[in-house]
């Protein structure tokens, strides 16, 4: 099938483009790397009278350390994140997830504001903004607001944005990873994930200080573990430990079925999954 009518428009600036989506009346989509919208439209699933097309605006692809955090401009290729030695440096988690990534023709393309404001479940870099409590900057006509990314993604392939806003940048704290692991199961290497987890842990005085979990794949939208790392934070280290963490983790999630796979299943790989990110970050962290 081919795309339903529209028009097209190429602006130059974060401004005109906005001016473009509010000239359209709530009929307007944006274009990043149009990995995500392209076969929307081409399925006739989305038929905006307008699109605006982002990628003749300058300034928008960057990869930038800004003391404590590191600024990512939307128009920024997944395959920019993949091989950055400063993402590699500084954001392991997302380095180590971003191989994960569909395949490469569509890590090319695709772009981390496309990504985002996508907000499919079941996609990594909406989760790597929620493990890392990224805020993500958009513009509207009204100027520009910042959104943490817990409070972005609201259900299944919907976002928090106006619709006259656009994503222009991610910060992503940087985290002081003293061990960390990022695991994943697909279908076939590059689909959507069935289950995912993000987790890293700082060691204390006794057991951990500090600890992070995030999930894919098994909800509706990314989820950041906060009650399961208070949990592990409190536990006695043993050998036991990864066990434990995997059972806490799988009561907190009930995926449903759905054509790729029954929620029974997913939490069974959630349960495997979690249990082998923990012993990886344990180990890690010496």
């Amino acid at each position: 099938m081919k795309p339903a009518k529209f028009e097209y428009v190429l602006p130059s600036t974060v401004g005109a483009a906005v001016a473009a989506l509010v000239a359209s009346k709530g009929e307007g989509k944006v274009l990043a790397g149009g990995q995500s919208l392209l076969p929307l439209l081409n399925f006739r699933m989305a038929r905006p009278a307008v699109l605006v097309d982002l990628n003749a605006i300058s300034g928008l692809s960057y990869i930038e350390e800004r003391s404590d955090r590191i600024a990512i401009g939307a128009l920024t290729r997944h395959r920019e994140l993949e091989q950055s030695p400063l993402i590699a440096a500084k954001l392991p988690v997302m380095a180590a997830a971003m191989r994960h990534v569909a395949h490469l023709a569509i890590r090319n393309r695709g772009t981390i504001g496309g990504s985002l404001s996508h907000a499919d479940p079941a996609a990594e870099l909406p989760m790597l903004s929620v493990f890392y409590d990224a805020t993500i900057s958009v513009q509207g006509p009204d100027g520009r607001r910042t959104i943490a990314a817990e409070e972005f993604f609201v259900d299944a392939l919907t976002n928090c944005l106006e619709p006259e806003e656009i994503v222009v940048e991610i910060e992503f704290p940087i985290l002081q990873h003293d061990g960390w692991a990022f695991e994943e199961v697909a279908r076939r290497f590059g689909d959507f994930a069935l289950a995912s987890i993000a987790v890293s842990v700082r060691p204390g005085p006794a057991g951990l200080k500090e600890a992070r979990v995030a999930l894919m794949g098994v909800a509706d939208t990314p989820l950041r573990l906060r009650e399961a790392e208070q949990e592990l934070i409190a536990m006695e280290l043993d050998n036991r430990t990864p066990q434990r963490f995997s059972e806490i983790v799988v009561s907190k999630v009930s995926p449903n079925d759905d054509l790729h796979a029954s929620g029974e299943y997913r939490k069974h790989l959630l349960a495997q999954l979690s249990k082998r990110a923990l012993q990886t970050a344990l180990a890690a962290k010496g």
